[in-house]
């Protein structure tokens, strides 16, 4: 009953802010990050310490001003989220910038397929629905969400961009493995797991642990990784490309671990450009000090 009612109140509101005048939808969405901010909840106590370790020398006057724009721009994400369904593919299309496109466009047109590794970090959606857009369907991974109606109703969104989206369960790798056969594109957000099958890295000085998914993909099936960085514009979404250095020697253990530390690497250079953009709420980093042991939801 509770997990029927949590859903309805979320339609709702996704319908609200569907049908809203957009300055009123994003004036609302600002509030709300202002009020979450003030508020200085645990999420944003996360946030706070995740962004203390990416800009270690501010001063803790700037540290939180970052903060507040952190709060409103992970606030923007989720109104894009639901209201880009009403947007036009011209305006999909029209406000989507890139730097090295052709690192993601040239392998598709030449048939090799790629794995795009991305961070959470500006509209990952956007990205996704503009490449969609452009006739080049993508395949993603997404974490079961309770209740399973509100998982549904996420599936079908991204769905409905040209996203096929797999669940993430003992069987998704597989499939996966498959589709990098086929040589398709394959967007997988990648810069946090906690789990024991994640990689340890080296990300802003200290220890982190990020997932094997891409390394692993390429080690079995030779294809090409390529690390997406995206962030807010004004007007739209950035999406800045970068090669990822796959070595080429080693045991498959020591390449994945080289791999996933170079990707380790390409985000960390991202998200000190746009700080603001990288909507980590949670825990990423591993190091004893940082555990919030109250912080059950997240560890």
């Amino acid at each position: 009953m509770i997990e029927k009612l949590s859903f309805l109140a979320y339609m709702s509101g996704w319908w609200i802010v569907r049908s809203l005048p957009e300055s009123a939808a994003y004036g609302l969405f600002r509030k709300i990050a202002d009020f979450v901010y003030k508020r200085g909840g645990k999420s944003v106590q996360r946030l706070r310490s995740n962004l203390a370790r990416v800009k270690p020398d501010l001063s803790s006057k700037d540290l939180d001003a970052l903060v507040h724009s952190a709060m409103r721009s992970y606030m923007r994400y989720w109104c894009d989220t639901f209201r880009i369904q009403n947007w036009t593919i011209e305006r999909i299309q029209s406000t989507v910038t890139t730097t090295n496109e052709n690192l993601l466009i040239d392998p598709i047109k030449n048939g090799e397929g790629v794995v795009i590794a991305l961070p959470h970090s500006g509209n990952w959606d956007h990205a996704g629905a503009y490449f969609c857009s452009l006739g080049i369907p993508l395949v993603t991974v997404a974490e079961r969400l309770k209740p399973e109606a509100l998982f549904q109703k996420f599936l079908q969104h991204r769905e409905s961009m040209g996203f096929e989206v797999l669940s993430l369960d003992n069987r998704s790798f597989a499939t996966l493995i498959k589709r990098a056969r086929e040589k398709r594109l394959i967007a997988l957000v990648a810069d946090r797991d906690l789990s024991q099958s994640g990689i340890d890295v080296n990300f802003f000085n200290y220890p982190a642990r990020m997932p094997a998914g891409p390394a692993v993909l390429n080690l079995k099936t030779g294809i090409g990784i390529v690390a997406a960085h995206v962030s807010y514009t004004d007007t739209g979404i950035h999406v800045a490309f970068e090669s990822v250095d796959v070595p080429s020697v080693g045991t498959d253990e020591e390449r994945i671990q080289k791999c996933v530390q170079n990707i380790a690497d390409l985000f960390e250079k991202g998200i000190s450009r746009t700080p603001q953009d990288w909507h980590m709420l949670q825990r990423i980093w591993i190091d004893g000090d940082f555990v919030d042991r109250s912080d059950k939801s997240v560890a």
